[in-house]
C-alpha cells in the first residue's frame, strides 16, 4: 500500500508545519502526499487557506494499474470540490515514479524488488536505455488515468517522473521530474534538463534532495537505501552524520536548478517523522531521511519551535535563506 508520512496525523501540528513553511522556509507552494484521501483534503484547504499553491499527489504503492486507477479518479474527484473554491491554485498529480511504484510495468511485487530490477540500473542520464515495451506500458496507463482524471477534475494535471521513463509530456499542463543529483550525474545535472525546456511547458521539480551522511551526496535517490532491511531499527552500518552537506548540496542544487530555466523546485521533504533521531549513530534513522528537521521519537520537543518534536537542520536555515534572497 502507499505510505502515510506521519504516524499520527494531528490537525493543529500540519497547521503550524504549513505556517512554518510558508512563513519562516519563505515556501510559497507545496507538495502534498499520502496515500489517506481525507488527510490530502485536510491539508491542501490549510495550506491554500494560508496562502499557499497546492499539489495534491494520491499515492497508492504495489497495486494493480487498474486498482491504481480506481484510486487515482477518486483522489481526483477530492480535488476538485477544493478547486471549486481555488481554481488555479491546485495542480492534481496523476501519481509519481509509477515505474517503480506500481505493480505491471517492472517485475517485482513490492517498490524493493522493482528497485533491485537490473533495468533501473540501466538509465546513466545521457540516454534513456530502457526499453520501449516498458515506457509504453507506462505511458498507456497515463493515457487512461489521465482521460479519467479530466473528466473528474477541470484544471491542471501533472506526474511527476522518474528520469528513467520516456514520459507522454503531451498528456500534462506540465513537465514534472523526481530529479535527484549523484555521482553518475553531478557533471550533467543542469545541461539535462534543456531537453525539456524545449518542450514548450513549464518544468517542474518534483522532488530533490539530500540524505545527511557523508557519501549520500553520491547515492542521490537511493541515499535512504541504508536502512538494515532485516532490522528496520537501525542503519547497515555506522554512518558519519553531516548536516552541512545536505545544507550545502541542496542549496547548490536549487541554484543550478534556476539557473537552467525550471518554473519551479520542491524540495523533498519537509518532516519524515517515521525516521527518528538517536544519538547512536547505528540506530539514527534520521540519516535515512531527506526531511530539512530532525524528528525525535517520543515526546522529546525541540528547542526552535517548542511545541513541535523536531529541530531543524542546517538545510533548513539554508533554504529559508536562500529563499528570501530569490
Amino acid at each position: 500500500m502507499g505510505e502515510n508520512w506521519r504516524p499520527v496525523f494531528e490537525p493543529k501540528i500540519v497547521h503550524r508545519e504549513l505556517e512554518i513553511i510558508k512563513n519562516d522556509l519563505h515556501c510559497n507552494s507545496v507538495r502534498i502526499c499520502g496515500v489517506d484521501i481525507d488527510r490530502l483534503k485536510s491539508a491542501a484547504v490549510d495550506a491554500l487557506n494560508q496562502g499557499l499553491d497546492i499539489w495534491f499527489l494520491p499515492e497508492l504503492w504495489d497495486r494493480s494499474p487498474e486498482e491504481t486507477c480506481d484510486y487515482v479518479v477518486q483522489a481526483a474527484v477530492a480535488a476538485e470540490q477544493i478547486r471549486q473554491q481555488w481554481g488555479e491554485r491546485l495542480v492534481f498529480s496523476v501519481g509519481s515514479e509509477l515505474t517503480l511504484f506500481m505493480q505491471g510495468i517492472l517485475k517485482g511485487k513490492n517498490i524493493f524488488e522493482r528497485l533491485g530490477n537490473p533495468l533501473t540500473f540501466t538509465f546513466n542520464f545521457l540516454k534513456i536505455k530502457l526499453i520501449g515495451t516498458y515506457s509504453k506500458a507506462l505511458n498507456a496507463f497515463l493515457t487512461k488515468t489521465n482521460k479519467a482524471v479530466r473528466e473528474v477534475f477541470h484544471r491542471k494535471v501533472a506526474y511527476a517522473a522518474v528520469p528513467l521513463e520516456a514520459v507522454d509530456w503531451g498528456l500534462f499542463d506540465f513537465v514534472s521530474l523526481d530529479y535527484y543529483r549523484g555521482k553518475v550525474n553531478r557533471d550533467s545535472y543542469g545541461d539535462w534538463l534543456k531537453r525539456y525546456l524545449t518542450l514548450g511547458k513549464p518544468v517542474v521539480i518534483s522532488e530533490v534532495g539530500l540524505c545527511i551522511y557523508q557519501g549520500a551526496e553520491d547515492k542521490g535517490g537511493r541515499g535512504f537505501m541504508i536502512v538494515d532491511p532485516k532490522n528496520p531499527k537501525q542503519l547497515k552500518r555506522n554512518y558519519v552524520r553531516d548536516e552541512g552537506l545536505q545544507a550545502h548540496e541542496l542549496t547548490d542544487m536549487l541554484q543550478v536548478l534556476d539557473c537552467a530555466g525550471v518554473e519551479g523546485t520542491f524540495e523533498f521533504t519537509f518532516t519524515s517523522p517515521n525516521l527518528p533521531y538517536n544519538e547512536n549513530p547505528k540506530n539514527d534513522l534520521a540519516m535515512a531521511s531527506y526531511s530539512l528537521v530532525k524528528s525525535y521519537a517520543g515526546n522529546k520537543h525541540g528547542a526552535t519551535y517548542p511545541e513541535m518534536t523536531w529541530e531543524p537542520k542546517e538545510s533548513f536555515r539554508a533554504v529559508a535563506d536562500y529563499y528570501a534572497k530569490h
